[in-house]
């Protein structure tokens, strides 16, 4: 995707502090993070999420509050965009202690890339299918990579949980991350509240006479403020499939000196090679297999589903390959702009060719979502089958197959 063409289908976003980011690049094939105002391709998948929601009356009389203005005790750092949320608030507490390192940087050293349909586990009535690793596996795997020492923990109360914020925030003046649902996030436009207990922020600051934290949220394009009551409740949220209990992770230590970047990022490489593509053909979810395989599942899914049920599975893929915070194309442009980096730490010239690859693959994958949007909205014009989305599947994974594969034997020769 070129610089130019980041779209801007401002619609649910209006009025809101919240924006998508988007990597793409510019004419000379450089990536970067640019701020997008929507797509419509990804607004029709929320339509039709909309249409059946259960929580549609609480929703009705959800207002934003979006307050910036903040006294009281602040630790000195600035909010920085992200495309994805658990990226974002990595890159915060890093930066506090000096570590100076991109999103895609820390993506591609925490080998966060992947690919999964699982049929039999379900997410709102429908199969899961996720373009990444689990939830707080980034900031784990980061940490150990770098030999930073860390914790997270979880508590069985609100009040505990509070307490145990403030304890590391007001105590040690240490950022804290907390992992929290969005239903009822404050600052959240409402059509994007829903029962997702993935959010990531950073609290980095309390004003102790009126409760009022402030907080980076890298979806946020500015600092916002939450209320004690609101955190308390975003980190208890009612509902969702994953119950959080408060959790929160911050960094205790960081060496004196960071490992070398090369072996590092070539070891994450391998990693991220080998979660693609080291699945028998007798474990169909994963991987490059889990694109074929959800290639084949696809073209049947009106047959066996019906009619509307298909459309409400294919919207889902779609909010999951652009919504959840991805960068654009499930995380492969995020991915592209890595391995850009990487070449530059490493001298491997030959990873700027791969990255230009998988910029080319998450293309396909951007055109799967705007064909599949024309099916689930019933667009006048163009009409495509589910069939169609099929073929275009089974050719992306064939791609990424080989794409892994041939990146994988790049790094060993260099290792």
């Amino acid at each position: 995707m070129k610089t130019e063409d980041v779209p801007q289908d401002l619609k649910y976003f209006r009025g809101s502090v919240v924006r998508d980011q988007n990597y793409a690049v510019d004419s000379e094939g450089r990536y970067h993070m640019v701020t997008s105002d929507g797509w419509a391709p990804k607004n029709d998948a929320l339509d039709l999420a909309l249409e059946d929601d259960k929580d549609k009356e609480a929703r009705s009389s959800m207002e934003m509050h979006a307050t910036t203005a903040f006294s009281g005790f602040e630790l000195d750092i600035a909010h920085q965009a992200a495309a994805h949320c658990e990226n974002g608030a990595i890159s915060t507490l890093l930066s506090y202690y000096g570590i100076r390192l991109s999103e895609p940087m820390i993506f591609g050293l925490a080998s966060g890339l992947f690919f999964v349909h699982l049929p039999f586990i379900k997410m709102s009535g429908m199969p899961v299918t996720a373009f990444r690793t689990f939830p707080g596996v980034l900031f784990r795997r980061i940490t150990k990579l770098l030999g930073i020492k860390a914790e997270t923990h979880r508590y069985w109360s609100k009040e505990r949980a509070m307490r145990a914020l403030d304890k590391v925030l007001l105590g040690q003046h240490k950022p804290v991350g907390c992992v929290v649902g969005m239903f009822d996030l404050p600052y959240m436009p409402p059509e994007y509240r829903f029962r997702f207990n993935g959010h990531n922020i950073c609290v980095i600051g309390k004003d102790e006479q009126t409760g009022q934290y402030s907080v980076l949220d890298s979806n946020a394009t500015q600092k916002v403020t939450i209320s004690h009551d609101d955190l308390a409740q975003v980190r208890f949220p009612a509902g969702g499939v994953y119950p959080l209990m408060g959790q929160m992770y911050w960094i205790r230590s960081v060496p004196q000196q960071l490992p070398d970047m090369r072996q590092l990022i070539l070891k994450a490489i391998h990693k991220t090679c080998w979660y693609m593509v080291s699945q028998p053909s007798f474990i169909p979810y994963a991987g490059a297999n889990g694109i074929v395989y959800l290639s084949d599942r696809i073209r049947h899914w009106e047959e066996k589903m019906g009619k509307r049920r298909a459309r409400q599975n294919l919207a889902q893929v779609i909010r999951m390959l652009e919504e959840i915070g991805t960068g654009g194309a499930g995380f492969r442009f995020v991915y592209g702009a890595f391995l850009q980096e990487a070449a530059e730490h490493t001298g491997i010239d030959e990873l700027n060719d791969y990255s230009r690859r998988i910029t080319d693959i998450g293309d396909m994958w951007r055109d799967f979502a705007y064909k599949a949007s024309r099916i689930f909205k019933k667009r006048e014009g163009e009409q495509y089958t589910y069939d169609d989305l099929g073929d275009l599947l089974r050719k992306i994974g064939e791609q990424e197959r080989a794409f892994f594969r041939e990146l994988d034997q790049v790094v060993s020769h260099n290792q």
